[in-house]
């Protein structure tokens, strides 16, 4: 082999190593930033959270689990959106999704609470009959009219329903969505305390507090739902509905909503 042809060779190879390094170097990277932010370049969910105990926010946001223009997909899961020429949906067409819902669960204990109807998708607060507890909610698509589980906190952080095995969703402890569960048979785990460390008023303060940080002039409502591991409240800003987030009720975490779009009504 002549000196010209071995000379290439090492050239090839250095750059096939270095070409290597560098998408491992990359991978890494990206590894290590997941674990500091929370973002993957196509992490699960969508929307700002608090960083641990610093008061920053980390952002993630892709497609697959969370964002504006998102809607029902794999009979509970999530794919393209609402089209542009959508009819926003009435209370009552998600009123009758959202119980159709939950008369295929066959569980006695829930009954419809608040209905806020956004250009984006309708959001159903599902409640306890029997306590008055927040029990789940749920989203229902303008253009197929099809309630289903929200994604966020709804399910990473509903410690009694957040871990939904339901019309095609994961779910159980230890699941991929997280939280304890129904199973296959969608039964309720019934020794969930309904105390968390946070209080109404706490969550309230914490909503107000991100809101001031990240969104100035936006005021937290000061009646939240109460769901068994975390709380979730509209914002204003002058003078009408702005947006929804939920506040974790063991950290004080934050977590915004990206998913509605633009207010239009609500009813009880």
């Amino acid at each position: 082999m002549n000196n010209t042809l071995k000379t290439i060779l090492i050239v090839v190879a250095i750059v096939v190593v270095a070409g290597g390094l560098f998408f491992a170097g990359q991978v890494y990277g990206r590894w290590q930033n997941g674990l500091q932010t929370g973002y993957w370049g196509m992490p699960m969910m969508q929307g700002y959270r608090w960083n641990g105990n610093a008061n920053q926010p980390s952002y993630g946001r892709g497609p697959m689990m969370g964002g504006r223009g998102y809607g029902p997909m794999m009979g509970g899961g999530y794919g393209p959106g609402p089209a542009a020429n959508a009819q926003p949906l009435t209370v009552d067409e998600a009123k009758q999704a959202a119980q159709k819902y939950v008369d295929s669960l066959n569980i006695s204990d829930l009954s419809l609470g608040e209905v806020m109807i956004f250009d984006n998708n309708a959001y159903v607060v599902v409640k306890e009959t029997s306590t008055g507890m927040g029990a789940f909610e749920l989203l229902v698509d303008p253009v197929s009219k099809i309630a289903y589980p929200e994604h966020g906190p709804n399910m990473m952080w509903n410690l009694k329903y957040g871990g939904i095995n339901h019309g095609g969703m994961m779910g159980g402890r230890g699941s991929m969505m997280g939280g304890y569960g129904w199973n296959s048979t969608n039964t309720v785990p019934s020794n969930i305390s309904a105390e968390m460390p946070v209080s109404a008023d706490q969550a309230v303060s914490d909503a107000q507090a991100y809101l001031d940080k990240y969104l100035p002039g936006a005021t937290a409502a000061t009646d939240p739902t109460k769901f068994y591991g975390y709380y979730t409240l509209d914002f204003s800003k002058d003078g009408k509905i702005a947006g929804m987030l939920s506040v974790n009720g063991y950290s004080g975490q934050v977590f915004l909503h990206t998913w509605h779009g633009t207010f239009i009504e609500e009813a009880e």
